[in-house]
C-alpha cells in the first residue's frame, strides 16, 4: 500500500519534520474547534474524509473508488440537547435516513496534479409529523422517499509546493445535476402531493465553488498526521425568483487525525471532523433550523487487499452539536469504501 508519499521517507526526515508537523496539526486543530454552524441535512452528512481515509497520493495514474454512507437522523436536538419535542406551531419531524453512494474518479498526471470527479447517488427517506398542535392528537406520518443522482463534483488539486508533495491546495465546482426545489413530494399522509423541503431534495440547485487545502506528515516510525480544510460557497443558484427562490448556506469543513503505518497492509486510523454551515437563504429555505455546529471522532481501518485494491470502514461518532431551532441528528454515521489504482 502506497497511501502516504512519505511512506518512502528516510527515517531521519521523519524526525527533522516531526516538531514542525504537530505545531501546524495543533493550529489547524484550534481552528476547528471554533464555533460552527450547520445544515440542518448537511450538518448530519457525511463529513468523514475519504482522502485521508484512503491515504493521499503522488502517484501517477487513474484510482477509481466507491464509497458508501449511511446516517439515520432520528433524534430530535436544539441547541446542544436532546429534546421530546417541538413548541406549538413548529414542524415535529420523525425520522431521515440518508444513504449515499458516490463513485470516484481520479485522474494524476503527475506528483503535482490530480483532478477528481465524484458523482452521488442519493438515497433518503424523510418522514414527519408536520406542524405540531398540543391541542389535538399527532397526526399521521406524512412520508416521502427519493433515490437519484446527487449533485456532482469536480475538484482539481495542486500539490508541488514542496519536494515531498504533501502540502496541497484544492479548487472546484459543484454542479446543479441532483433533482431540487419541489421535484420530491410526500408520498402518503396528510401533506402528500406537497413539496418535500428544499434542504431535504437530493440536489440544492446551485452552482458552488469549492476551495480547499490538505497537509500530511510522518511524525514517528510508524504515525503519519493529516489536516485539511474546506469551504463550499453556492455561487449561482436556478431557483432565483422572488418568492421562489433557495440558496444552500456556505460550509466549511475542518478534518484532521493519525495514521498507524507500523503494518502497510492493514492502517488503523482516527480522525475527528468538524463541519460548520450558515443558515439557508430565500423563500424556500427552513430559516430557523438550518445552522448549528458538529463534531464527529471517526475510528476506522484500511486494508490493502492486493497491490492496487484498497479498501475502509469508519464509523462517525457525534461528540458535540450545538443546532439552532429543533433538528433531526443521528447517533452515528458508518462509511465504506473501496478503491482500485490502475
Amino acid at each position: 500500500m502506497e497511501p502516504f508519499v512519505a511512506n518512502a521517507w528516510l527515517p531521519a526526515a521523519r524526525r527533522a519534520r516531526h516538531r514542525r508537523a504537530l505545531a501546524l496539526l495543533a493550529a489547524l486543530s484550534v481552528l476547528g474547534a471554533s464555533p460552527q454552524r450547520a445544515h440542518a441535512c448537511a450538518s448530519c452528512g457525511c463529513t468523514l474524509s475519504a482522502d485521508a481515509a484512503m491515504g493521499y497520493s503522488a502517484l501517477p495514474g487513474w484510482r477509481l473508488s466507491v464509497e458508501y454512507d449511511y446516517i439515520d437522523q432520528d433524534e430530535l436536538r436544539s441547541g446542544t440537547q436532546a429534546v421530546s419535542g417541538v413548541p406549538a406551531g413548529t414542524e415535529l419531524e420523525h425520522q431521515t435516513i440518508n444513504q449515499y453512494v458516490t463513485t470516484g474518479l481520479s485522474y494524476t498526471p503527475n506528483s503535482s496534479w490530480n483532478l477528481t470527479l465524484l458523482i452521488p447517488y442519493v438515497i433518503r427517506s424523510h418522514s414527519t409529523y408536520g406542524t405540531y398542535d398540543p391541542t389535538q392528537p399527532l397526526p399521521e406520518l406524512s412520508r416521502s422517499f427519493s433515490s437519484s443522482l446527487g449533485d456532482v463534483k469536480l475538484i482539481a488539486s495542486y500539490q508541488g509546493f514542496l519536494p515531498t508533495n504533501n502540502l496541497g491546495v484544492q479548487l472546484g465546482v459543484k454542479l446543479p445535476t441532483g433533482q431540487y426545489g419541489t421535484a420530491v413530494e410526500f408520498y402518503s399522509g396528510p401533506n402528500a402531493g406537497s413539496p418535500l423541503d428544499a434542504s431535504l431534495q437530493p440536489g440544492t440547485g446551485s452552482t458552488d465553488i469549492i476551495v480547499g487545502a490538505y497537509y500530511y506528515q510522518a511524525i514517528s516510525q510508524n504515525f503519519d498526521a493529516f489536516v485539511n480544510a474546506q469551504f463550499q460557497a453556492a455561487v449561482k443558484q436556478r431557483m432565483d425568483q422572488p418568492g421562489n427562490d433557495y440558496r444552500p448556506g456556505n460550509s466549511t469543513t475542518v478534518s484532521f487525525g493519525l495514521r498507524y503505518e507500523g503494518n502497510a497492509r492493514v492502517v488503523p486510523q482516527l480522525q475527528m471532523n468538524l463541519l460548520h454551515k450558515a443558515p439557508d437563504e430565500g423563500a424556500l429555505a427552513d430559516l430557523q433550523n438550518t445552522a448549528g455546529s458538529v463534531v464527529y471522532v471517526s475510528p476506522g481501518i484500511t486494508a490493502q487487499l492486493s497491490g492496487r485494491f484498497h479498501v475502509f470502514a469508519f464509523a462517525q461518532l457525534p461528540v458535540y452539536s450545538n443546532l439552532y431551532g429543533f433538528q433531526l441528528f443521528p447517533r452515528w454515521t458508518a462509511s465504506a469504501g473501496v478503491t482500485y489504482a490502475f
